[in-house]
């Protein structure tokens, strides 16, 4: 079955979702409009993909009617435009952060149950070759057991191309933690196959412009008890993503769009088995991974369930800073 799909946003991302959908195939997926406010933006991506523009995401919904909406907006525009799709019949694919808050997730939830359509939030590092080598490295006990994550992320947060809206607390809810914490909390959890249980974290605001944290330190606790430390950066510096994992007979090391090295006589080596998926493109395989659950029933692996988890650590993180302690995550 084909199905027919509108993207809602024309922003840098939407590249990546519209050539994911051509890879799979006019077979399995047609993009037939993208709507975005901003008409130069809007209309230049449908012109290049060959679809209809509209300004108005509403009104393309009603006159579309497709059957998956893929929703790529700014943070705070995540559940009136989710529950919108929904109540009129479209399965989503919607970018995450789910939402500013767990509450905001549970509207969304409860509009997706309510419809019965299928939702999958888009933490696409459960479709990175690399991160899935890693995932099957700890399965199999190969250097024994799993016992501590160390995830390093740097990145000029605050480059002059960022939208500015990134940088407002209001609409992003956050800053580096809320947008690329997102990806190291859901890389733990994911791996782990745990919730995070427990956190400690210390951020810091010291950007040049906007009321997010330009950096943080986070100390989690799996459910089953493994440490993980979270190091982040927005500032000035080197780029860096690199997710350190350490075992009781051995170290590895996952640099999550490129490899994983494992030690051997006390350094790294890269790892020789290959994990090859269906798809090349991490957005073509959950766009693979939503159609599956939508033709069998089933949930996507990146669940709205799942993606409220991490909403709901990430409040808990900035409630940790706030507040000086620890915190524990209350998963309903």
């Amino acid at each position: 079955m084909s199905y027919r799909v509108a993207l809602i946003g024309a922003g840098g991302i939407s590249h990546n979702h519209l050539d994911a959908i051509r890879q799979l195939g006019p077979e399995r997926l047609t993009a037939v409009a993208v709507a975005d406010p901003n008409e130069a933006k809007g209309r230049a991506v449908a012109m290049e993909y060959g679809l209809s523009w509209y300004d108005n995401y509403r009104e393309m919904i009603v006159q579309e009617k497709p059957d998956i909406a893929i929703l790529a907006l700014p943070h705070h525009l995540h559940e009136e435009c989710a529950v919108f799709c929904a109540a009129n019949g479209c399965h989503l694919l919607l970018e995450k952060p789910m939402g500013l808050s767990s509450a905001s997730c549970d509207a969304i939830l409860n509009a997706v149950k309510e419809a019965g359509v299928t939702l999958l939030v888009g933490h696409t590092q459960h479709y990175l070759p690399a991160n899935r080598q890693a995932k099957a490295l700890i399965a199999s006990g190969r250097l024994g057991k799993l016992v501590a994550i160390h995830d390093t992320r740097h990145k000029d947060y605050f480059e002059e191309n960022r939208p500015r809206w990134f940088l407002e607390k209001e609409k992003a809810g956050g800053g580096i933690l809320m947008n690329l914490g997102a990806h190291s909390i859901d890389k733990i959890q994911w791996l782990t196959g745990r919730r995070v249980a427990k956190v400690k974290a210390v951020l810091s605001y010291e950007a040049p412009v906007g009321n997010v944290e330009g950096s943080g330190v986070v100390l989690a606790e799996t459910e089953d008890g493994i440490g993980a430390v979270i190091v982040q950066s927005g500032y000035a510096g080197v780029a860096k993503d690199e997710t350190e994992l350490i075992f009781t007979e051995g170290m590895a090391r996952l640099v999550s769009p490129k490899g994983v090295w494992i030690s051997r006589d006390g350094q790294y080596e890269p790892m020789e088995e290959v994990i090859t998926l269906e798809v090349r493109s991490p957005f073509a395989a959950q766009l693979h991974d939503l159609l599956e659950a939508i033709e069998h029933h089933t949930e996507p692996e990146c669940s709205g369930e799942y993606a409220k988890s991490v909403i709901t650590v990430l409040e808990a993180v900035y409630r940790s800073h706030a507040m000086g302690v620890e915190q524990i995550v209350e998963f309903e």
